[in-house]
């Protein structure tokens, strides 16, 4: 019997998509080659594995105790490949994936950071909301992401790295309707007030909607923006007040004229931004040397920002 890893991994796609046409374009074969490749498989099994119908497929009984083993034989296969590669730690390629309200502020002193160290790194960027990242994740296509916690997934291990503060914004006509509670102002004092968040389907809109004590039905909340940059133009344009955080605040401030902020009092409420990666990848030097790399750029504009915002945030 001469199985190959090749025809495992294109069982498993098959398994997945259940469909021949589109597992072969996710395996990046044609139809009839993946038809092929799974026929000379189930020969040399001697069973059949999937049952072929009109538009779809079936996996057998015996189908699916081979996906098992094909499964666990892949993972195997795939953390023997990382321990390879990254046996002298953060070094080769990396395959890194990150949410877009973190990607535009940390992104340029990340890669400033690992092209220092090693300027033959070669590192790909992979921006995404964190349910597709955390699917990328699993399935091996990236080796770790950036995301806020907590992690929607199993099978990963999450590093936090460090805490991003949420900011009110507004004009500053918005903001100085807030003064006279500036000093007692919470999330959940904002009950009355008009709030722009990103479209549903991001992170930073559940954290939101979850510090602010509302749910989405809320008649004062308009969940439409589908980036930080373009909610912070319809807010510094006066159509009302947003969570922001600070990661983002003063290169948003700066790009969107009008735009102000201000602080929570204390304790001011905050997101985890952490790194994830399967728990299945082999614990390396590779992964804490990023993870604290991470940490660093991260606290080091977060520090900067927080001087910033300080200076700036009175309206």
């Amino acid at each position: 019997m001469n199985i190959t890893l090749r025809q495992l991994s294109y069982f498993k796609a098959l398994s997945e998509q259940r469909n021949f046409g589109r597992a072969a374009q996710a395996v990046n074969i044609s139809q009839p080659a993946l038809s092929v490749q799974i026929r000379e498989m189930e020969a040399a099994l001697g069973a059949q594995l999937v049952e072929r119908r009109a538009r779809d497929i079936v996996l057998t009984p015996f189908g699916r105790r081979i996906l098992d083993h094909a499964t666990r034989v892949l993972t195997e296969m795939q953390s023997l490949s990382e321990a390879a590669r990254w046996q002298d730690g953060l070094a080769g390629r990396l395959s890194l994936g990150i949410i877009p309200t973190v990607a535009p502020y940390i992104l340029p002193g990340v890669l400033e950071a690992l092209r220092s160290r090693d300027i033959s790194l070669d590192v790909r960027v992979r921006e995404a909301r964190t349910d597709q990242l955390v699917a990328d994740v699993q399935a091996g296509l990236l080796d770790a992401a950036v995301l806020a916690l907590p992690v929607p997934g199993a099978g990963l291990h999450a590093q936090a790295l460090f805490a991003d503060r949420f900011l009110v914004a507004g004009t500053t006509t918005r903001l100085a309707t807030l003064a006279d509670r500036a000093d007692r102002l919470r999330p959940t004092s904002l009950a009355q007030d008009s709030l722009l968040l990103l479209e549903d389907g991001h992170c930073l809109t559940d954290q939101a909607l979850e510090v602010c004590g509302r749910g989405r039905g809320h008649a004062q909340i308009d969940m439409g923006a589908s980036s930080l940059a373009t909610l912070s133009r319809l807010v510094a344009a006066g159509f009302g007040l947003t969570l922001m955080p600070e990661i983002a605040a003063t290169t948003e401030a700066r790009a969107a004229p009008g735009l102000q902020v201000q602080r929570f009092a204390p304790p001011e409420p905050y997101r985890e931004i952490a790194l994830i990666r399967r728990e299945s990848t082999e614990t390396a030097l590779w992964f804490d040397e990023l993870s604290d790399l991470l940490t660093q750029v991260g606290t080091d504009l977060i520090d900067t920002l927080s001087a910033d915002a300080s200076r700036d945030a009175r309206p």
